[in-house]
């Protein structure tokens, strides 16, 4: 064998041993990559994502792979990590992204208050979807920050520090003189059982009792252990007489695990009774199923409704706010989804009604400060609702949600995992203060041609009755400014000599708000250049002249008027009267009589006192066509109107 095919037979192997060795690796990979799939499929995130980290690590990357790394950091609210996957998914496969991940993107960059960026996300998330509604409200609300900012009330919050621990605490509920709530505290059993979406423990119900000062409480310790399992329990709500509770635990009761048809143990809504000093064995709802899940149940004021969360059939997003009514008997009817434009195609959870009848939600599809946002659906005046985001200090960058209120009292609790808090999830008391309503009407009077501003216009505000309630007349920087009422209708006009006066109705807010409604007040007569004709510009209706005649008829006095009344507006004017026929007829004939016809609207625009030197008129006959309708050309009526036309030309301004 010579040395050349020595060496090209160690080559040979040397590339067979490579791809061999890139094979097996290939196939570790994707072998990993399934396994870690298959725990992310079971909402497994935190080991799911240590997959996923070590086959980034190894230098693989794919848009889903960062999809995944992202959405296992956004779904246990580590905002900072998953800015950093769904960035990178952004950058580098722009043409692989899923509308979806320009959402998450979106509030992943809300959360770290990143808002600039954050609706740059929203504006391709509209652009790649067009008829979800977070991206429409998102385009109809673009200063939801400012509207977030004003308030209808003033919050004072606490941390509980007494009953918050490091891990998740929420789901605060009031009950004979207790705050009942969730916790993954350790449960101080023989061992922990972790749940591997956030790597702590299960869900349990604990108690404190409430003292009679202001913001005490007793030490922690679990509910009922008729009601906790060795799974999950959260949300609790009670009857009006207390002998009743709904609470949300996993498809788990009385030794029996349930999964639907994906092999997924999702959450159910229970009921129990109170049986002297403790609860019956709780039974599940009827409207329940084990393919999709109910959650977070919230009676309104004489329990006639019950409220929750879920993604059964029907739902909007991921989950929606739905309702069952209750008679008489303790029967439940359908369940009936609240619908657009409260539910959204994200997430609507943690119901709560108040006795005022307000429902509360937390949300993430409308327009919000970053994460889960609560939400209100205030009763108006007139009947109708509006929903309201709450606001900072409820609402932060990040998720606040399990709001709850005693409207007699004013103190509630809500839920939240910023970063002030102990733990995961801290629970939050809060009192609330009502502040008189602040409501301003406030804008500029312009010219809407130039935009130039109009001092020494007058505007005012009139309510629904056109009665006159404030007047003001603009100073140099043409601004104006009106102290209405809350949740009233209005009527702002604005007026100014030689300008076609303005009206814009207005409803003030509810709640605080500054109104800018500007006032753009066009000329009565407006201004041309040179070049430019007067029949466009004062919107003249066309000058009709009877059959082979040139005299002015009355309806063409009546649009001539105009254009006397404009040359006296602008007496530096010089004015070309133009007059031209269709292609029917004779050419000599046609040019002959639009001429007359041109000098008699010139005689006559003089005989109402234009100087002789100010305007001028001929006739071109056919010989300025618009279109293709000359000599022997078929046309339609239509077409050959465009030709016969007045011009009335600035020749100077």
């Amino acid at each position: 064998m010579t040395n050349f095919n020595f060496m090209k037979l160690a080559t040979l192997k040397l590339t067979v041993i490579c791809f061999l060795l890139l094979s097996t690796s290939m196939l570790a990979q994707e072998g990993k990559l399934n396994r870690a799939d298959k725990k992310f499929d079971q909402y497994a995130y935190v080991d799911a994502r240590k997959m996923y980290l070590e086959i980034a690590e190894d230098g693989y990357a794919s848009a889903e792979l960062f999809q995944k790394l992202g959405d296992s950091y956004y779904f246990n609210a580590k905002y900072e990590d998953a800015e950093k996957w769904y960035q990178k998914l952004i950058n580098n496969y722009p043409d692989a992204i899923k509308a979806e991940y320009y959402f998450r993107y979106a509030q992943t960059l809300r959360a770290l208050k990143n808002y600039a960026k954050a609706d740059e996300m929203m504006l391709k998330f509209d652009q790649e979807t067009g008829d979800d509604l977070r991206a429409t409200l998102f385009v109809q609300s673009p200063d939801y920050l400012k509207q977030i900012g004003y308030q209808k009330s003033k919050y004072t919050i606490e941390d509980i520090r007494s009953i918050n621990s490091r891990y998740s605490d929420f789901a605060p509920t009031e009950y004979e003189g207790k705050l009942i709530f969730a916790t993954t505290r350790d449960t101080g059993g023989a061992s922990k059982r972790i749940h591997k979406w956030n790597n702590q423990p299960f869900l349990d119900l604990y108690q404190t009792k409430v003292g009679q000062e202001s913001g005490s409480f007793t030490k922690p310790k679990r509910f009922s252990n008729k009601l906790n399992s060795k799974f999950h329990e959260s949300t609790t709500a009670f009857s009006k007489d207390g002998k009743t509770v709904y609470f949300t635990r996993n498809n788990y009761n009385q030794g029996s695990y349930k999964k639907n048809k994906n092999g997924t143990n999702l959450l159910k809504i229970y009921k129990a009774t109170k049986q002297g000093d403790s609860w019956s064995t709780p039974v599940e709802m009827p409207f329940n199923s084990d393919e999709y899940s109910t959650a977070h149940p919230a009676l309104n004021a004489d329990n006639s409704r019950l409220y929750f969360a879920s993604d059964m059939e029907g739902t909007i997003g991921l989950s929606d706010i739905w309702y069952v009514e209750i008679d008489e008997n303790g029967n439940y009817g359908t369940p009936v989804n609240i619908g657009r434009p409260f539910n959204t195609e994200g997430r609507e959870t943690f119901p709560f009604v108040s006795t005022n009848g307000d429902l509360y939600f937390a949300s993430d599809g409308h327009p919000g400060l970053g994460g889960l946002d609560m939400y209100v659906i205030a009763k108006k005046k007139d009947g109708s609702q509006e929903l309201i985001n709450l606001g900072e200090p409820i609402n932060s960058s990040y998720d606040d949600f399990t709001f709850i209120v005693n409207d007699s009292t004013k103190v509630g609790y809500f839920a939240s995992n910023r970063k002030r808090g102990m733990g995961g999830d801290d629970i939050y008391r809060f009192v609330q203060e009502i502040i008189p309503c602040n409501v301003r009407i406030e804008g500029v009077v312009t010219d809407a041609d130039t935009g130039a501003l109009l001092p020494g216009a007058t505007v005012v505000l009139m309510d629904a009755n056109n009665a006159m309630i404030d007047t003001v007349v603009v100073g140099p920087d043409a601004r104006y400014s009106f102290s209405p009422e809350c949740d009233t209708p209005y009527i702002v006009r604005g007026t100014k000599e030689k300008y076609t006066p303005f009206e814009g109705p207005m409803k003030t807010a509810e709640l605080s708000y500054n109104h800018q409604l500007d006032i753009p007040l066009e000329r009565t007569i407006k201004e041309a250049g040179p070049g430019e004709d007067l029949f466009v510009t004062l919107e003249l209706n066309p000058i009709y002249f009877d059959f082979d005649r040139f005299n002015i008829r009355p309806d063409a006095a009546a649009e001539l008027a105009k254009i006397v009344e404009y040359m006296n507006e602008y007496p530096s004017a010089i004015i070309s009267a133009r007059s031209h026929t269709d292609s029917r007829g004779n050419d000599d004939y046609n040019m002959s009589l639009s001429d007359k016809r041109a000098k008699s609207t010139v005689a006559w625009i003089i005989s109402k006192g234009i100087s002789r030197d100010r305007i001028s008129g001929q006739g071109y006959g056919e010989s300025q066509l618009t279109n293709e309708c000359s000599n022997g050309v078929a046309c339609t009526e239509e077409e050959h109107q465009l030709n016969r036309r007045s011009e009335f030309i600035v020749i100077k301004k």
